[in-house]
């Protein structure tokens, strides 16, 4: 019982604390992982996230791509999930503003589009 208390209020003033001080939310929050541009694996942040290739290539499988050239991006989010990011014809790409790897991957990202719903991974 103590120990679930305990767990409690931890949870509680890491929250109190990370919504109060930008630094103490910089040390405990993840921030989303390019892993895939323009149809390139990118082994860095896949060794850093301890993400396989496998699983990549079934993320980008589930959202109904065959080749790993028809996607412009693999995006791990903090939440574990995968966003798989077709190329688009409009050449947005917005959405990888706060991506880590996306700017030095270039401004255009590979013509980005969101291609649904996103895929929880196992941690």
């Amino acid at each position: 019982m103590l120990a679930f208390v305990l767990l409690i209020f931890l949870q509680f003033a890491t929250a109190w604390f990370s919504v109060r001080s930008e630094r103490f939310q910089a040390l405990v929050k993840a921030e989303p992982r390019l892993l895939l541009h323009r149809g390139q694996l990118l082994s860095g942040p896949l060794r850093r996230e301890r993400v396989s290739e496998e699983e990549v290539r079934a993320a980008v499988r589930a959202q109904g791509f065959a080749s790993l050239q028809e996607v412009a991006a693999v995006v791990l989010e903090t939440d574990g999930s995968f966003s798989v990011l077709r190329r688009a014809e409009d050449g947005g790409a917005s959405t990888l503003a706060n991506v880590a790897g996306a700017a030095r991957s270039g401004n255009d990202a590979g013509h980005l589009s969101d291609a649904g719903p996103k895929l929880r991974k196992a941690r």
